[in-house]
């Protein structure tokens, strides 16, 4: 059964910075992945077809499907995991979320959609903290 990982991307503005922070880091130090501290312990369901959802700005507003999930280690040498990622990122619709600490499972039925030609987002090209603030309005 497949399952996703909901991840804070803390200072970036938009997807379009993250993709230009992953290319970077990915360029010095392939393959493209994200570490953290604790490995997933529910790794054959995130590989089965799973992704990891990143909240930028306080909305989940991209997605990247997870191909691998490794040890790895952090520049001082201590041991960690490393999130194995497809560098295509998929827009999904904005979705709010809170603030948390770490990464959260997240089960497929409460992921938010893709946004693409057969489901366009209404007002997508607006900044996203216009479509964010109309949203808690109820106007979008």
């Amino acid at each position: 059964m497949m399952l996703h990982i909901v991840k804070l991307s803390v200072g970036i503005r938009d997807i379009a910075h993250l993709r230009a922070v992953q290319l970077a880091r990915a360029a010095i130090s392939p393959p493209l992945r994200h570490q953290t501290r604790n490995a997933p312990r529910r790794r054959d369901e995130l590989l089965d077809g799973g992704s990891i959802y990143w909240v930028i700005a306080g909305a989940v507003l991209v997605r990247q499907k997870l191909v691998d999930i490794i040890e790895d280690r952090w520049d001082d040498d201590t041991i960690c995991a490393g999130l194995v990622l497809d560098p295509i990122l998929v827009p999904v619709a904005a979705t709010p979320m809170r603030a948390f600490q770490g990464w959260r499972y997240l089960q497929p039925e409460a992921a938010p959609p893709d946004i693409d030609a057969d489901n366009p987002e209404i007002g997508q090209d607006m900044p996203v903290s216009l479509r964010q603030s109309l949203r808690k309005l109820g106007l979008l």
